[in-house]
């Protein structure tokens, strides 16, 4: 496991609304994100980090070989790098995001699995 993808500290974590990736924000910023940078540009651009990350999510998984797990292939996440991810994210990428992923053949799902009460 690369020690760029593991969190430094336990404050300003955030998580990617992609892939669901936990850093903190400077990680994301610096780095961007191992997975999806490619797709979302976080590097460098601390706009897109906060447009495409959230500070609100539930459950930790420190993930070490994604192509065994179990949990991996639950969270749809075998194709990740090695790293610490949350099991939901609270949020989802602003609408021109999803478009440019929709225009480069990605489908996005949204890893939110809050549900809210309606009356």
């Amino acid at each position: 496991m690369s020690l760029e993808t593991v969190p430094k500290e336990l404050r300003n974590l955030r998580a990617c609304l992609l892939c669901s990736l936990v850093k903190t924000l400077d990680q994301f910023e610096y780095d961007g994100c191992d997975n999806c940078d490619e797709l979302l540009h976080m590097k460098n651009n601390r706009d897109a980090v906060y447009e495409c990350t959230s500070s609100s999510f539930d459950g930790l998984i420190a993930l070490m070989s994604p192509e065994d797990s179990w949990v991996a292939k639950w969270q749809r996440i075998t194709h990740c790098v090695k790293g610490c991810y949350a099991i939901s994210v609270t949020g989802k990428l602003p609408a021109n995001v999803v478009n440019d992923l929709q225009m480069k053949g990605v489908s996005y799902r949204s890893r939110d699995t809050s549900t809210s009460l309606t009356k």
